[in-house]
């Protein structure tokens, strides 16, 4: 097996989320940091918003500098209001299900929680579902 950048950055990721809950003993999902914007004068919602405005700003550097992969696609026909709606029924599941699928698949797993092995299942076969169902209809 070669080292490969899916390997970096997997370890980078395990290695992302697990500094903060053995440092500051707080989880670090993507959804509750976003959540953690509504309370902007404090630490926490400061640092979530400086994480959110690194995701954007991330974003317009790739774009800025010409960078792409392979397996990126992203609908250009796609309408900003339809974009807003489904912003808003991701965020809806999210606080739904009690956290995102990477903050389930990548924290929770990684500290054995049992809701998020539960959670973690119940995305992904939801998504096989998605994929079969869309497959049969085309």
């Amino acid at each position: 097996m070669t080292f490969t950048r899916e390997i970096a950055g997997g370890i980078l990721i395990g290695v992302g989320s697990a500094l903060p809950l053995l440092f500051h003993a707080r989880i670090k999902g993507i959804s509750g940091l976003a959540s953690s914007m509504l309370r902007p004068f404090t630490e926490v919602g400061r640092e979530g918003a400086l994480f959110i405005a690194g995701l954007v700003l991330g974003g317009f550097v790739w774009k800025y500098f010409g960078l792409t992969h392979p397996d990126l696609y992203l609908t250009q026909n796609t309408s900003v209001t339809t974009w807003a709606l489904a912003g808003l029924l991701v965020g809806f599941g999210t606080r739904l299900g009690g956290g995102c699928t990477s903050g389930h698949g990548i924290c929770g797993i990684g500290r054995f929680s049992k809701r998020s092995f539960v959670a973690t299942l119940i995305f992904m076969a939801s998504a096989v579902a998605t994929v079969l169902v869309g497959a049969a209809l085309s």
